[in-house]
This record gives C-alpha cells, sequence and structure tokens, in this order.
C-alpha cells in the first residue's frame, strides 16, 4: 500500500478480486451486457437499506425520499453512468464491498474453475459478484458515493482499471448515494446508444420498483445548410422501466423471462432458477411469496452461520430486510426470493420477528409451499429432481432433525445410494426401499461410513447381501445427525447394521437359528480366550452370523454412538470419550478355526490382535500403533511361508 496524502491512497486488490477480474473479462464477454443488469440491481439493494434504516431514523432521508436510479451517457467522453439516491458507503464499506471479496469458499470456487470459458462464466455466476462485470466493456471505473447521514465532506472516489489496485480519494460530495462511471473501452460503441441501453433495462431490469430514469431522446430533423440551428430543447427525463412489484402482478401477466430475470436480480445468480412458486394468500393474514429454487448451490451453502440474503422482507411493498431468516428454516436456506406481508408493522424489528403470530404463518405457510413444490418435481421430473438433490441433498438432511413438524413429509424427499444400485449416483428414497422389503422384513436397514467405497464394502453387509435385504449406503457427514433423528419411516423403524446384535426376525428360519445357537456353544471357550486377550479394548467378544468372507467385525453397542460419528466428532476437535465396542468373529472363517485350534498363547494373542485391528481397519478407524500391525503382520506371513 502506497498513501500519496492522508485522504488519497491507491490499495491492492484481495488476491481473489484479481483472479475474478481476469475471468469476468474473458468469460462472461459473450453476456457482457449484464454490466447493468448489475449496477442496476445493486443501486435498487442500496435504495432497499436506506429505505429500511430510514424507518427509525428519517433523517438520513435527508429531505429527500423520492428514489430513483438514473441511467445516462456520454458519447464524446465515452462513459455510461448509473446514479442512485440510496444508502451509499462509508470509505472503509468501499473497501470491504469492492477492494474484497468477504465470502467463505473462496478457495474452492478458484480450485473448481475448469478453464472451459462457457462452464467458468457459469461457476463466476454462481459466486455471485455482480459490481465487477462492468469491467467486461469498462477500461476504467469510478465510483463516488456519500453514506447517507454523513457530511458532504465524507465523500469517498474509488477508482480502477482492473488491473489489480485501486485509488481511494476521500472528496466533497453533497448528494448520498453512489455514482458509477464506466469509462469504455474502445469497442463498446454499443452501449453509447440510448435505445441499446433502454432494450437491456427493459430485458432485464423491468421488475425493478424503482423508476429507472433516462432522458428523453429528441430525433430532430437535420438542419439544411444555411439554416439556423434551433435552440436545444429542454432537457427532458422519462421512466424507462414499469417499476412496479413483479410479485404484486397476476401470474397470467409474467412471462417466464420476467420470473427469471427477477430472480437474478434477487439472487444475484447469473442462471435461471431451477423452479419457482409464486402465491397470495389470503384470509386471516395475507402475504405473497415468490420464492425460488435456484440451479446451483452458492459457496457458502454449507456455513449454517453465514449471514444469508436469501428472502427479502417487504411490509406492503416496502422493503425492510434481505435477510429474514426468520421467514426459512435453516435446511432451506437455499431458497431466494420476497415474501410482502399485508399484516406486519412497517417497523418491524428483529425482535419483532423473532415473537411474531405473523411471522410463524408466513413460515409455516411458506415452508409447505417449497416442500410441496420439491414433492411435485420429484414426482413429475425425475431428472431435474435428481440436479436438486445432487446440489441441495445435504441440506435437506438437516430438516428431519430442524423441523420435527414436517419430517414426514421432507423424509419422503430424501434420496440415498443403496446396495440395489449400480452406482453412488443412483439412489433411491425411502419409499422405493419399501417397495422393495422383503415380506417379513420389518427394518429399514441402513450403514453410515466416511466414503461411499467404505459405506459399500463394509463387511457388516455380507449376510445383507447374501439373503438379498436391500441396505442403504450414507457417506455424507450429516447422515450422522439425519439418523439419530429420523428413527423410522411409515411404520418401519431405522436400524444401524453396525450397531447392536444381529437379529433378522422373521428372515432368518428356524433351522438357521438353532444352528447359530449350536455354534455358539462349541465357540464359547475360544470367545473367553479371546476376550482375555483384548482386555479393556473390547466391551464384549461374540461369534456371529452377519460376516459370510470377513474374519470378524467391530459393533457398537445400540446406545453408543456409532463409530463413524465417534471419528466426526474428533476430527473436529470434539472430546468425545471413546465406547469400546463388541468384536464378533466369524466362526466359518478359517483364521478363526486356525484361532480356535491354536494352543501357543503367544501365536494366539498375536493373531487375535491382528484380526481385531484389521476390523478396525475396515470400520475406517485409525491404529493407535500402525508399525506394531505390520511387524504382526510380517511375522505371520513368515510363518506360513515356512
Amino acid at each position: 500500500m502506497t498513501t500519496v496524502e492522508a485522504h488519497k491512497e491507491t490499495l491492492g486488490f484481495q488476491t481473489e478480486v484479481k483472479q475474478l477480474l481476469h475471468l469476468m473479462i474473458h468469460s462472461l464477454y459473450s453476456n457482457k451486457e449484464i454490466f447493468l443488469r448489475e449496477l442496476i440491481s445493486n443501486s435498487s439493494d442500496a435504495v432497499d437499506k436506506l429505505r429500511f434504516e430510514g424507518l427509525t431514523d428519517d433523517a438520513l432521508f435527508e429531505g429527500d425520499s423520492e428514489f430513483e436510479i438514473h441511467v445516462s451517457f456520454d458519447k464524446e467522453a465515452r462513459t455510461v453512468t448509473i446514479r442512485d439516491n440510496g444508502i451509499g458507503m462509508t470509505r472503509q464499506e468501499v473497501i470491504e464491498h469492492i477492494g474484497t471479496i468477504a465470502k467463505s469458499g473462496t478457495s474452492q470456487f478458484f480450485q473448481s474453475l475448469t478453464g472451459d470459458q462457457a462452464k467458468d462464466a457459469n461457476l463466476i455466476g454462481q459466486f455471485g459478484v455482480g459490481f465487477y462485470s462492468c469491467f467486461i466493456v469498462a477500461e476504467k471505473v469510478t465510483l463516488t458515493t456519500r453514506r447517507a447521514g454523513l457530511g458532504t465532506e465524507h465523500g469517498v472516489c474509488w477508482e480502477s482499471a482492473g488491473e489489480g489496485e485501486y485509488n481511494l480519494e476521500t472528496v466533497e460530495r453533497a448528494a448520498r448515494g453512489t455514482e458509477v462511471v464506466l469509462h469504455l473501452r474502445a469497442d463498446e460503441d454499443e452501449f453509447l446508444e440510448g435505445m441499446r441501453l433502454r432494450n437491456i433495462i427493459g430485458k432485464y431490469s423491468d421488475h425493478i420498483t424503482l423508476p429507472i430514469i433516462m432522458e428523453k431522446e429528441n430525433f430532430a430533423a437535420p438542419v439544411a445548410e444555411g439554416e439556423e440551428k434551433p435552440e436545444a430543447p429542454e432537457v427532458e427525463f422519462e421512466t424507462v422501466n414499469r417499476a412496479s412489484a413483479l410479485w404484486a402482478r397476476a401470474k397470467s401477466e409474467i412471462s417466464d423471462e420476467e420470473y427469471n430475470e427477477f430472480y437474478k436480480h434477487v439472487s444475484h445468480d447469473f442462471e435461471d432458477p431451477l423452479t419457482l412458486t409464486h402465491n397470495r394468500v389470503e384470509g386471516k393474514y395475507e402475504y405473497t411469496s415468490l420464492l425460488y429454487v435456484p440451479a446451483r448451490a452458492p459457496f457458502d451453502l454449507w456455513d449454517r452461520e453465514q449471514k444469508r440474503h436469501g428472502i427479502k422482507l417487504y411490509v406492503r411493498r416496502v422493503f425492510i430486510m434481505d435477510d429474514a431468516d426468520q421467514l426459512m428454516p435453516n435446511y432451506l436456506r437455499f431458497i431466494r426470493g420476497v415474501i410482502d406481508s399485508n399484516d406486519l408493522p412497517l417497523n418491524v424489528s428483529r425482535e419483532i420477528l423473532q415473537h411474531n403470530k405473523v411471522i410463524d404463518n408466513i413460515r409455516a405457510g411458506s415452508v409447505k409451499k417449497v416442500l410441496g413444490l420439491l414433492e411435485k418435481m420429484a414426482k413429475d421430473d425425475a431428472e431435474k429432481y435428481a440436479s436438486f438433490w445432487k446440489e441441495f441433498g445435504r441440506v435437506i438432511k438437516e430438516g428431519p432433525g430442524e423441523d420435527f413438524s414436517n419430517q414426514a413429509r421432507i423424509a419422503k424427499l430424501l434420496r440415498f445410494s443403496s446396495t440395489h444400485t449400480d452406482s453412488e449416483t443412483q439412489e433411491v428414497s425411502l419409499e422405493d426401499y419399501l417397495g422393495r422389503m422383503k415380506e417379513d422384513q420389518d427394518v429399514i436397514y441402513f450403514v453410515t461410513a466416511e466414503s461411499f467405497s467404505a459405506a459399500k464394502n463394509s463387511p457388516h453387509l455380507e449376510i445383507f447381501r447374501k439373503k438379498g435385504i436391500e441396505v442403504l449406503l450414507m457417506a455424507d457427514r450429516v447422515d450422522e445427525w439425519l439418523m439419530s433423528s429420523l428413527t423410522e419411516f411409515e411404520g418401519k423403524s431405522l436400524k444401524s447394521v453396525t450397531q447392536g446384535e444381529l437379529n433378522l426376525g422373521g428372515l432368518e428360519d428356524e433351522a438357521e437359528k438353532t444352528e447359530q445357537e449350536k455354534v455358539g456353544k462349541d465357540f464359547e471357550e475360544i470367545v473367553g480366550r479371546v476376550k482375555k486377550s483384548l482386555g479393556d479394548a473390547v466391551s464384549d467378544v461374540r461369534v456371529t452370523h452377519r460376516l459370510t468372507a470377513s474374519p470378524a467385525c467391530l459393533v457398537n453397542s445400540e446406545t453408543d454412538m456409532s463409530a463413524n460419528l465417534e471419528r466426526i466428532l474428533k476430527s473436529a476437535g470434539q472430546n468425545v470419550p471413546g465406547s469400546k465396542p463388541v468384536f464378533e468373529l466369524n466362526p466359518e472363517h478359517p483364521l478363526v478355526l486356525k484361532l480356535k485350534d491354536e494352543s501357543d498363547e503367544t501365536q494366539f494373542t498375536e493373531l487375535t490382535q491382528v484380526l481385531f485391528d484389521q476390523a478396525l481397519l475396515a470400520e475406517g478407524g485409525q491404529l493407535d500403533d500402525p508399525a506394531t500391525f505390520v511387524k504382526r503382520i510380517n511375522e505371520l506371513l513368515l510363518t506360513m511361508a515356512k
């Protein structure tokens, strides 16, 4: 940083901003007109914020409550200017909002870039950084702003050519709000035509509720040679957009294109939404909702503490706030849109939102509309729902633990891999599972693991594969949280195959049960020896019939947390008291039979420990002493080679 004067300095962009500017210019060039949409959208947001803050401090209006956005161009200077009388920014806010990307997931964003300009353009839009789109058409951008309520001496001028640094200067500015001047590149003459700018505004910004003002163009007849040039007419201005709340219009009057452009305005996304629901509710409480499901997950979706800007709250078409998280539960935090209430007071505060029957009613109704929208998608368009699930499935899985009143509906929306599908991407619903259950099966079986491969190859699945019993394969971290909340579905309990003693109930015949009892008695002595050998490492040892190919496995009791959850919590820094597993032996496996016949106590102990460590590794666990395990394996191999 080089300080020129106390009030003027040159600052470097954050590294990610430099990368983004380069990508903006090269990847979005084919859709360059969107710069105007993004800047007008920012101006609209700035006015909304002033309206909200002005509800409790009308001095911020500075005697001017007629809000407008002005768009103009100057052919001689080769500039396009967008000006608003919204909230404006302080010097620090300019640095934070324009010099920095304050957004979680930044590094993942850049790692995901492919080098394919078309694909990267979608990712850029997904990241939501509209202001920088102005550098697609501008070789230099000058932004002048003053925060409402501050003196004229607190104006700020920001200027950059988008090449790594920007100049920041304190200036006098009489008007509050922000003015952005784009100094166009040499080949961007199309944006110096009034009709072109009007067409862009009509296409992308007609729904903006503020009047967008442009100078009227007078196309006077040319003056013949020798004739006196008439006096220039007085400058007139006109509103070039409809300036009405789109959500307040009848659905029959709104085109798909208008719905999509409004979504891009409220979400700052570059892609069309996946689907939407538009509703007007009348009765005891009256409100209108226009809610969208995005096509892609934003990069900060997995940060539950991130401040959201999903639902814009209006009261009788007056903007109140844009992070009204009380209107949508956390598991639906990806929903974008607006809710306009007729019943809330204009001076509504966050405290009022937290303890308000109107809000509770709107929230409940909106959640039901969203769930209904997803249910319809799942039923009518499986391919589209699969696309939705890929983006937002892990978030939906938080639902059963957060929203008990809608747990049954959310459960029907869930999708899982299973032993009856060919790959991780082929997923089934719980209803699909019920339809394939064995005649005497009364339990929905599942296994959780740290990866799909670990779940698919878990030794606990061996008996289920042998009997053709389907098991759901769960490898998302959130699955542990989900299954602690979702304990039954349509009268069938859900049971982990890694916890508790296996009891297949009616899926086993009496002959099998009799044989298991006989084997258990035959192995009583060996079980006692193994238990003595392992000591405090296990809570119990027993023979099992859940294994067909593996010699042993570890099982947690019904009341203990799963081994996978223990690992997740420990990796997150939680101090978790480790539970002692049950060590189960496969009485038909050659290694276990060898163990049964082993009379040398030293060899018995070594083989027992190897089997225990193998079972721990198969569960995805970590050995306390890997070197000793390798040494034991090598010694056993040498013994076998003799």
